[in-house]
């Protein structure tokens, strides 16, 4: 009588295991290449919108009362035009207030409690470890979509 073996035991031979010093690594300029993402202006900011694009959110009655009086610019179109962008805050808060605690400046101290593990995929709790890059996953549904699209992503 044979022995049945996992797939994913078989599999996992063949795979690359990471040291704690690349694992740190791999997700130190996972992180940083995020940040590169989501740094950065609007996109649409300097979009200007055509006079003769209809606004659905007025009505036939409010369009011929705005026809009769003069258009005032409500306070959405300052929100808009005024916006500020990440760096922009920063500067500002930093020129307001140089010596008390900031963005830049603030810390909090360890926490007493451990660290919590959570799933790299979904966000629940994670009681396992992928093998090959160290990341958390909860069961298996999630750990096949980890070695699907996640697993090894940032190489080193």
């Amino acid at each position: 009588m044979a022995t049945r073996e996992s797939g994913r035991i078989k599999d996992s031979a063949s795979r690359r295991v990471l040291d704690q010093a690349t694992r740190k690594r791999r997700s130190r300029k996972a992180l940083e290449a995020l940040e590169q993402d989501n740094f950065h202006d609007d996109p649409h900011a300097n979009l200007v919108m055509s006079k003769k694009a209809p606004k659905f959110e007025e009505s036939l009655e409010a369009g011929r009362k705005q026809d009769r009086k003069r258009k005032t610019r409500s306070t959405e179109y300052f929100k808009q035009r005024f916006r500020k962008n990440f760096p922009m805050l920063l500067e500002e808060e930093q020129s307001l207030n140089p010596d008390g605690p900031n963005y830049l400046t603030v810390q909090a101290p360890d926490s007493k409690f451990p660290e919590r593990k959570l799933c790299a995929v979904c966000g629940f709790p994670a009681p396992y470890n992928c093998i090959p890059c160290g990341a958390k996953y909860c069961g298996t549904k999630c750990l096949s979509t980890h070695e699907d699209t996640r697993c090894l992503k940032y190489t080193a």
